[in-house]
């Protein structure tokens, strides 16, 4: 990794360029230095009961929902089967959990939303789906027609609409929060993980141990349960975040488009999407029990739902790295302005660099500078993505804008104080500096020279950062041109 930096800091107390308010906007703000919106009248952020009714119903309605499905739970699998079915159904969690949070490590999203999402599935969804899909058994059983059309033609319905409500609240409370299709991927597949993990309990302490051991004894319910895991969780416990994580590309690619068509029509056409699937998924059994051939479940899931499967996998972890690589786009924006050095910027392109970076922190600069490395990427990467949703024009309103410009402001000055730990600390490169054009790098000889850069950032790079400027407050800050450092 560089020892690289830009050569200045940002001059809070330069007069801010007003818009005049008789020009047309442009259709971004251009990288610092950037004018202030002038003119335009910023809406009341939700105060009194607009913003506390939403997290009153969160904190009542999860919990509420929560003890009823637990007391359903209770009085359907009884003793031991609950706490038994509840622990076969726990044991592949943290690692589902761990792979999601590993899908979303470029730009990780607030634990208490990936929270929330998880919960909602776990108690609102199941509660909500499992009422309906009995209501409709019984309507099905008085009219004449079989059961297993429940689970064909309205469980994938309610259950995709369930699991894909509260990711939908999610994104139209905090939108600005959604970094594009892989937030949208986890947080839906957190949602359909929580389902399945309810759903499991059912299945493992129902239909596994307590039918077994109510018939044949406690070893044949430990078998019954062994046989019920292989199938749901090692076979099929992928379902529900594939089905659902179709509605979360839906919500992503609104998230990212600034067209109005698109951010109406891909949510809905990602639910469908997922009913389908699921609708599909569930036929399969239905098919084979109905005619006799068993293949016909095996021939649907080794044919489709597995390609499918790795298919989607495969696209979840390209944006992964999309990520990655839209930070080295659109930061070079700021190496020209003396934000950012380009090594810097080449160094947050892929995780084998992000890696390289954190090493080399930590060598020159101890555990502390590992951190701050690790800070520094986060912080780079959310402000790329501030900066693309600028360039895509997904700033519906002057408060999101000026919501925009506060969080780049925050942004920049936060990554000049996370590089100060790490910068200049390396012995074996000799001090240089970045002025947003040249390199101007102290020789052996004592010499200070101006080098241009080279078509590709070479790394190491080594630059010193001069002391960080002060935070402004009382709204975005003109942001001058960094000034030369001192030699």
């Amino acid at each position: 990794m560089a020892d690289v930096s830009p050569s200045g800091s940002p001059d809070p107390a330069a007069p801010p360029q007003a818009v005049s308010p008789a020009a047309p906007e442009p259709p971004e703000p251009p990288v610092p230095p950037y004018p202030v919106m002038a003119g335009a009248p910023v809406p009341e952020r939700r105060t009194g009961w607009r913003r506390w009714l939403p997290i009153t119903l969160v904190i009542v309605l999860i919990p509420a929902a929560a003890m009823v499905m637990f007391y359903i739970l209770g009085s359907e699998l009884g003793f031991p089967g609950l706490p038994i079915g509840l622990a076969a159904a726990i044991l592949p969690v943290p690692l589902l959990v761990a792979s999601f949070i590993w899908l979303d490590r470029y730009d990780p999203q607030p634990s208490r939303y990936l929270i929330f999402c998880f919960t909602w599935g776990a108690a609102v969804a199941t509660l909500t789906a499992l009422r309906v899909n009995i209501g409709f058994a019984a309507v099905f059983q008085a009219v004449g027609l079989p059961d297993a059309l429940v689970a064909v033609l309205v469980a994938p319905f309610i259950e995709e609409t369930m699991k894909v409500l509260g990711p939908l609240a999610l994104f139209w409370w905090r939108r600005g929060d959604w970094s594009g299709i892989t937030a949208g991927i986890v947080y839906c597949g957190l949602s359909a993980l929580g389902f399945a993990m309810v759903e499991n309990v059912l299945y493992l302490g129902g239909k596994g141990y307590a039918e077994g051991a109510d018939e044949y004894g406690p070893a044949t319910g430990l078998q019954n349960l062994f046989l019920v895991f292989i199938l749901r969780i090692l076979f099929t416990g992928f379902a529900h975040p594939l089905f659902t994580s179709m509605a979360g590309i839906g919500l992503g690619i609104a998230a990212r488009s600034s067209d109005r068509t698109i951010r109406r029509l891909a949510p809905i056409a990602g639910v469908i999407l997922a009913m389908i699937l699921h609708g599909i998924f569930n036929l399969l059994p239905t098919l084979a029990g109905a005619t006799g051939e068993t293949l016909i479940m095996l021939y649907g899931y080794l044919g489709f739902m597995v390609p499918f499967f790795f298919a989607v996998v495969g696209l979840a972890v390209a944006l992964r790295s999309w990520e990655g690589r839209l930070a080295e786009r659109v930061l070079y924006q700021y190496a020209d302005t003396g934000w950012f050095a380009p090594p810097e910027v080449a160094a947050l392109g892929t995780r084998g660099r992000r890696h390289s970076a954190r090493e080399w922190a930590r060598r020159v600069a101890g555990p502390v500078g590992h951190r701050a490395m690790g800070e520094f990427q986060f912080a780079a990467t959310r402000l790329a993505l501030v900066r693309d949703g600028m360039q895509r024009g997904l700033l519906r309103n002057p408060l999101e804008l000026q919501r925009a410009l506060n969080e780049e402001r925050d942004l920049l000055l936060a990554i000049s104080a996370y590089r100060s730990t790490f910068t200049g600390r390396d012995p074996q490169t000799p001090p240089a500096w970045w002025d947003g054009k040249h390199y101007r790098i102290a020789f052996p000889d004592g010499v200070v020279r101006t080098v241009a850069p080279p078509s590709e950032p070479v790394m190491p790079v080594p630059v010193r950062l001069p002391p960080p400027a002060p935070a402004h407050y009382g709204g975005p800050p003109p942001f001058a041109p960094m000034p030369p450092a001192q030699m």
